[in-house]
């Protein structure tokens, strides 16, 4: 079964980053990429992903305030610089929570989780 993903970070080098460690699964196929919530907002009704890597930060929105906006939401990974807003997180029924950088078998595991 193909995984299909939307990356949102307002860092270009942390999407980069991702797409560059998610090549390593063959199942998981990287949709498009967002800088900001209006921008994924867009991108989550025009895809419907199955799955979001999502940054916390971002200039106007955060992503929990994108998240909100949502009707129906993708399976959610966090993924960002700070582990204050883990439990925040979690709250929102996130599937995981990256701390940056991310390492590739801790990506591992969230894809496992992901599969299930």
């Amino acid at each position: 079964m193909e995984i299909r993903t939307l990356l949102i970070d307002d860092e270009d080098l942390a999407r980069q980053e991702m797409r560059y460690l998610l090549a390593a699964f063959p199942d998981v196929r990287v949709l498009d990429e967002a800088t900001n919530a209006a921008d994924a907002l867009a991108k989550i009704n025009r895809y419907r992903p199955d799955l979001i890597f999502l940054d916390i930060n971002m200039p106007g929105r955060s992503g929990f305030e994108l998240l909100s906006e949502l009707d129906e939401s993708p399976q959610v990974v966090f993924v960002t610089a700070y582990d204050e807003y883990a439990v925040r997180a979690f709250e929102t029924n996130a599937l995981d929570y990256l701390l940056k950088p991310v390492r590739p078998e801790r990506l591992e595991k969230t894809i496992a989780a992901v599969r299930q």
